[in-house]
């Protein structure tokens, strides 16, 4: 347990990965799920998977503690019996409590010796502790970049000679009454969290190509009850955002406008809606069921391109509040014109191009690279989340994902290691 290995996916670069049984969590607005997989042999292969209606979960945040322990229960069961296993360690996505990116720079003079694996310990634990904000709680920390002396960009400097060392930090907080709720409901269901991260940056690991993330990128996942927002650069998140708006939006609205129930609604949505009127220029006139009434009969009939009438200003509406954000960010500009769109809500006809008017970016749709034992179903958005925690999870540095094993300051030992990699493949 613990040996690292390469794995080669689906059109990415090797990946140095631990071995052994690994789960993730994604706990979203509109859907539960989670996955169980296994590195060996060079190969993570999937052993099984649960998708779940979520309950008790709006805009990303638990309203009902009850409900969303049952959707967190029934998807892990349904996941632990198609993969004939038990699980106790999981880790998390995470998508309430108003996410901030928080980056912080530290240097330490070193006179000239050589960078060793203490010092850059004793360096990121200062950085990291430069990244506590007031009322908030970080959910992960790593760093983007090393200075040395007068060179930037170094990637890692143990052994290396310098006089001056620095580097930079990046960290995601969020506020804790949000975060604490979210975890008594996965504790509920007597798990253990291994560790964090924001949902968006799973997206990210699981969507993005290497060139995308080296040269720049911002991934827009587009959910049911939040649009989340991950810019990568130089190959690092360094910023993410939550936008309390999704796809459950767009189904109220045509619910609202059309006297629909929302079950309706969504389906209406999902078969006849598009996200663009210059795309939907058909003349089809669709059945619209009506509340609280039964039958064909009852049914209001409108013209297909009134449902986009309905659905493109919300859309354009969560889209111009993902560029405001950016702008005021700053890396609107500085993470380059390339965008990426996934998530439930991306699907709908002419979002890219929509996406593309609004952003004034070159948008492409993307759907999660693919492992063994992953079902087709199981290779699109809603499982973007889920399947990027879990490459993150046997890839990253498990202290990048839990703020506890990065405040120990003996976590160089031998059997320090050996307890927090047995706290992610459990």
């Amino acid at each position: 347990m613990g040996e690292m290995i390469k794995l080669h996916a689906a059109g990415a670069q090797p990946t140095v990965f631990r071995s052994g049984l690994i789960a993730a969590l994604d706990v979203g607005s509109s859907k539960i799920a989670c996955l169980i997989g296994r590195v060996e042999d060079g190969t993570m292969r999937i052993l099984g998977a649960g998708l779940r209606e979520a309950q008790g979960i709006k805009a990303g945040t638990v309203v009902n503690v009850h409900d969303a322990e049952e959707s967190i229960r029934d998807a892990v069961e349904v996941a632990e019996s198609r993969a004939d296993a038990r699980i106790q360690n999981v880790l998390l996505s995470v998508n309430c409590g108003s996410p901030r990116s928080i980056t912080a720079r530290v240097t330490m003079p070193l006179n000239g010796v050589l960078v060793s694996d203490r010092h850059i310990q004793e360096l990121l634990r200062e950085a990291r502790v430069n990244c506590q904000i007031d009322e908030h709680e970080v959910i992960q920390s790593a760093p983007i970049s090393y200075v040395v002396d007068e060179a930037r960009g170094v990637h890692d400097p143990r052994g290396m000679f310098c006089q001056r060392i620095g580097v930079a930090m990046h960290a995601v907080a969020v506020k804790p009454s949000p975060l604490q709720n979210l975890r008594l409901a996965v504790q509920r269901c007597h798990l253990t969290i291994a560790g964090t991260m924001v949902s968006s940056h799973a997206s990210g690991i699981a969507t993005l190509t290497t060139d995308e993330k080296q040269l720049g990128a911002t991934l827009i996942d587009m959910g049911g009850g939040t649009t989340s927002v991950a810019v990568f650069m130089e190959g690092e998140l360094v910023h993410a955002d939550v936008v309390p708006m999704g796809g459950s939006n767009v189904t109220a609205d045509l619910a609202r406008m059309l006297a629909a129930p929302l079950s309706a609604a969504e389906r209406l949505k999902s078969l006849y809606g598009a996200a663009l009127g210059d795309i939907d220029t058909s003349t089809d006139i669709v059945a619209v069921p009506q509340m609280g009434e039964d039958g064909d009969e009852s049914a209001f009939r409108v013209p297909r391109s009134m449902l986009t009438r309905i659905i493109q200003p919300r859309l354009e509406e969560i889209l111009l509040e993902v560029q405001a954000r950016l702008r005021a960010s700053g890396f609107d500009v500085a993470a380059g014109r390339r965008a990426v769109l996934t998530g439930g809500a991306s699907q709908l006809a002419g979002s890219r191009e929509l996406a593309q008017r609004v952003l004034n970016k070159q948008v492409r749709l993307a759907r999660p690279q693919t492992f063994p034992g992953l079902a087709a179903v199981g290779a699109g958005p809603d499982y973007a989340t889920v399947l990027g925690l879990l490459i993150a999870g046997a890839s990253m540095p498990p202290e990048s994902l839990n703020p506890d094993i990065a405040a120990e300051p003996d976590n160089d030992r031998p059997g320090f290691i050996r307890r927090i990699i047995g706290g992610i493949f459990g």
